[in-house]
């Protein structure tokens, strides 16, 4: 096991809360981003879910991968759909590397234009 998802959890929502204590504004504020996407019709919770948990594996949030599996597991995704996302996570990924790849040989090329 790489790491304890259930602990990472709860211990991702006890951090929030000492967050939420020394600065209520923000933490309320971003609960109601959340809250937000839930009001739009066109996506269910699974896909918002599935979505949501390819996104926590692209930005690299333990916190988020915990809380959006748990939230997808509770949303009635499956193993299959769950790793299908991811497989749109790692194409993202691989898609980013490539598109700065040519920025990368661009900047190069650039310093040896003009010595």
């Amino acid at each position: 096991m790489m790491n304890n998802w259930i602990d990472q959890l709860s211990n991702l929502r006890k951090g929030g809360k000492a967050l939420a204590d020394h600065n209520p504004a923000v933490v309320k504020a971003y609960r109601g981003l959340n809250e937000a996407l839930g009001e739009g019709g066109a996506l269910d919770s699974k896909t918002r879910e599935l979505i949501a948990l390819a996104v926590a594996v692209t930005t690299r949030c333990d916190g988020c991968i915990s809380s959006h599996s748990a939230a997808a597991r509770q949303a009635g995704a499956t193993e299959q759909e769950v790793a299908e996302a991811l497989g749109t996570a790692i194409a993202l990924n691989a898609g980013a590397a490539y598109v700065y790849s040519a920025r990368a040989m661009e900047a190069f090329g650039q310093f040896g234009e003009n010595k």
